[in-house]
């Protein structure tokens, strides 16, 4: 009689379990690939060039400075110095349309929390956080990237860094970002 081989270390048993490891890896790979990956605007908005005119983030992300969402631009606040410019190209052209048919232009936004993460930008503005700390050089990008890395391990490494070992207690509670 022929020794019975305990399930577990079956030959089909193990196939089986290591497809079904190396599927969901996949999925997570290809679930973090996708979230790296800047969304398509309806008008590409060329950061750099704006940055370079000298217009600061907190003009177009008004909210950053007075509560939790930076929020995004709208048609009236792009139209409000567009309407000063002759457009010259095609998207130039889209702002135009939107601003003087007075039609919300549809951004979507690039720097996604999830919904357990409840980020506020007014301590951060308030403590004197610039916008590259978190959301890169902006200033050298043709359109906002989601940034590398952004995860709760690195916002506790910033509290850490950025503050003493009394504030870091506070700064680490859980309930400091999860309410």
């Amino acid at each position: 009689m022929k020794p019975q081989i305990p399930w577990w270390q079956r030959p089909g048993i193990r196939i089986s379990g290591g497809l079904v490891l190396l599927i969901l890896l996949g999925g997570a790979v290809t679930g973090i690939y996708f979230t790296q990956i800047p969304p398509e605007q309806p008008i590409p908005f060329p950061h750099n060039f704006h940055v370079g005119v000298g217009a600061d983030c907190t003009y177009c992300h008004t909210g950053a400075a007075t509560g939790p969402s930076a929020g995004l631009p709208s048609t009236n606040k792009c139209w409000g110095c567009h309407e000063q410019i002759e457009p010259r190209n095609d998207n130039l052209k889209l702002v135009a349309s939107y601003g003087s048919e007075g039609k919300p232009i549809p951004w979507v936004p690039v720097a996604i929390m999830p919904e357990f993460v409840m980020f506020n930008h007014r301590p951060h503005v308030t403590a004197g956080v610039t916008c590259e700390t978190c959301h890169g050089d902006v200033a050298k990008m043709t359109t906002a990237e989601p940034q590398n890395g952004m995860n709760m391990g690195w916002c506790l490494d910033c509290h850490k860094k950025s503050s003493t070992p009394e504030d870091f207690v506070r700064l680490s509670d859980c309930a400091t970002c999860h309410y």
